[in-house]
């Protein structure tokens, strides 16, 4: 049992008389039936957990972005997370030093099933069921992904963490996203990045650069905005997959997506 469940407790009534009660170990508040989705993935880059650290995790980020990932989970929403591993290694980096690609990319794989423990760990601090799924067989550690057993988890309240990208070399965690997103009927992808949205510009360096509200696939695509890879935008706009990108370190801006609010960019097959 993850740390922090107590089986036999009961929430109390709560202001105004709102009665906050325990059904199968999972929270349920009246802001269960303000959620518009019911099942996302959200893609995590391995630099967000870096938070102010120069290298590796920062447990204040690791917690925060667990504590959000949580409120979802006890709005009864289904809830699949792809991490990044780029805090830890980066597999193309090291391919261009002159590394044998399929190994730097298999290097970069096991980066993610670090952060996917971590994140794991973390969220049973909170009391939060969850399950790491590897895409390399690592059984001593986590679960193979199996996509049947990885929608039961889902439809069980569990947060999947999905880990080791595609278990192919040459493709990344942005297409290892999609691939999943796709796999087990998510309404929604979600990119987390460092800004609020999609740019027709580097807003970190144009002060000036304008935000898109909402664009389509084909726009990102023609216009190179470099949301994501090329392969992971065909792939959601092949599948009719919508995509969403907002800040992750905007506190809330996570919970406000999930509950319909304009948050961020909206890309979609039309607008």
């Amino acid at each position: 049992m993850p740390r922090g469940l107590d089986k036999g407790r009961r929430g109390p009534a709560g202001a105004g008389g709102t009665l906050l009660g325990i059904v199968g170990l999972q929270i349920m508040t009246p802001k269960t039936a303000a959620a518009r989705y019911r099942r996302i993935l959200v893609k995590l880059s391995g630099e967000a957990l870096l938070g102010e650290e120069d290298y590796g995790i920062d447990a204040g980020m690791l917690k925060r972005i667990a504590g959000e990932i949580r409120d979802l989970s006890q709005m009864g929403v289904q809830i699949a997370v792809v991490i990044g591993g780029g805090n830890i290694f980066r597999g193309a980096g090291l391919a261009r030093a002159g590394m044998d690609r399929v190994t730097a990319d298999h290097m970069g794989m096991l980066a993610t099933v670090i952060n996917a423990l971590a994140m794991q760990d973390s969220l049973e601090s909170l009391g939060v069921y969850a399950r790491v799924m590897s895409a390399l067989r690592i059984n001593e550690v986590c679960e193979d992904y199996i996509r049947r057993r990885a929608v039961r988890h889902l439809e069980k309240g569990r947060v999947v963490i999905f880990a080791a990208g595609t278990g192919n070399p040459f493709f990344t965690t942005d297409t290892a996203a999609s691939l999943r997103a796709i796999e087990i009927n998510a309404d929604i992808l979600l990119k987390a990045t460092k800004v609020n949205g999609v740019y027709d510009s580097d807003p970190m360096q144009n002060p000036d650069a304008k935000r898109y509200a909402r664009l389509t696939f084909d726009q990102v695509l023609n216009d190179r905005l470099g949301v994501m890879d090329a392969t992971a935008i065909v792939m959601c706009r092949e599948n009719r997959l919508p995509l969403q990108v907002f800040n992750l370190f905007q506190a809330g801006d996570l919970l406000r997506i999930v509950q319909g609010e304009d948050v961020g960019t909206v890309v979609c097959t039309e607008l």
